[in-house]
């Protein structure tokens, strides 16, 4: 997949504004304020029509405009296509001329991957952050995902319910029992689900970790959760038996989560470990460490969406480069292959031209405008 060419007119700071991008690596440059990150977020928007920085319609509009246009041609590793999009009071969007009902038809049409500082806090936040990175991914693979995590929140907030009234109503105790076996139905699906992932990002956080780090740490990952065991196999084990040691985890939890009044343990509350060299990347690593973790993470979830799809997204990098030393910064530029890149950063002189960028463009912008290109 990669962008052929996009026009922007009076999306945020950027006017009129023309990129024909190189089918490697892109780098856009440029002081702060001047348009760097809202033209990665205009490429973004063709993923489904949603900021990455959680914006409102009003806020994607130039100051003093009524309408923002964003047009692209691409390349969908199937077939050539363009794609509309229009910000007013609204989000419209055509594909191929064809006016599209939502934003949604656009996902599988168009695929990027995006890294922005705030992904720092896949290591540097609480286990809700890394919940979300889960989460998100498996919604956009699996529908079905999307509709379990649903109804298991649905259920989760219903027992919760009930273990408040149980302060007050002891004969509801056994109404529990009905909710646990459902509640413990959903755990084993959602955990499982989450470990088939694991096995599917792993090799590739793995590759991508060692080539930025040049091999000299190792990164690991794994599920946390305290209804199982750390022995229990969840991908080899019979469902059933899954169930049964949920069950045996939420008996052994109910006097905590009676006094607490709500479900103390359960997937809502597992988290996601991420080592180097065997210890906390979150507690040890350094600012460049934690930040190539979070990158890693990021391209290995790109590229499980291209084992599964077949089709390869397109990688945007937003402020990637900064505390990451020049070895790390080479492997970004020259050796992240068979991918296209738009890295943003704002120091051409000290970080792009130290190194012999061998097969990409560089774009400068100011102003919101496109002021070169090399």
């Amino acid at each position: 997949m990669n962008v052929q060419s996009l026009t922007v007119s009076h999306f945020r700071n950027l006017t009129d504004l023309t990129l024909e991008p190189s089918d490697g690596v892109n780098v856009i440059y440029g002081e702060n304020a001047q348009g760097k990150t809202n033209l990665i977020e205009s490429i973004w928007m063709f993923t489904g029509l949603r900021s990455f920085r959680g914006s409102r319609e009003k806020e994607l509009l130039q100051f003093g405009e009524d309408r923002a246009t964003l047009s692209m041609h691409f390349f969908n590793d199937v077939r050539k296509q363009n794609a509309q999009i229009t910000i007013s009071d609204k989000k419209q969007v055509t594909l191929g001329g064809v006016k599209l009902s939502s934003g949604t038809e656009m996902t599988g049409e168009f695929l990027a991957t995006v890294f922005s500082p705030g992904h720092l806090d896949l290591i540097q936040g609480g286990p809700s952050e890394r919940r979300k990175f889960l989460n998100q991914a498996l919604c956009q693979l699996k529908p079905n995902y999307a509709k379990r995590l649903s109804d298991f929140n649905r259920i989760l907030q219903q027992r919760n319910m009930l273990l408040k009234d149980l302060r007050f109503h002891s004969e509801l105790l056994d109404m529990l029992d009905i909710w646990d076996d459902n509640f413990a139905r959903f755990c084993v699906y959602l955990a499982r689900e989450r470990a088939r992932y694991f096995s599917q990002l792993d090799p590739h956080l793995r590759n991508f970790y060692t080539g930025i780090s040049g091999g000299r740490e190792e990164i690991g990952l794994s599920y946390e959760t305290d209804l199982f065991s750390k022995e229990t196999d969840l991908l080899g084990s019979d469902p059933q038996e899954l169930k049964e040691e949920v069950l045996f985890s939420l008996r052994n939890h109910r006097a905590e989560d009676q006094m607490a009044g709500f479900s103390t343990i359960g997937p809502h509350r597992d988290d996601m470990a991420v080592t180097l060299n065997g210890i906390s990347a979150k507690a040890f690593g350094s600012q460049g460490q934690q930040r190539s973790c979070a990158l890693s993470l990021k391209m290995a979830e790109a590229a499980v969406v291209r084992d599964i799809t077949g089709k390869q997204p397109i990688v945007l990098l937003d402020d990637v480069m900064s505390e990451l030393d020049s070895r790390r910064q080479d492997y970004i530029l020259n050796h992240i292959e068979g991918w296209q890149v738009f890295l943003t950063c704002c120091e051409p002189s000290t970080i792009l031209f130290s190194q012999d960028l061998k097969n990409g463009r560089l774009f400068e912008i100011k102003g919101g405008s496109l002021c070169s290109s090399t």
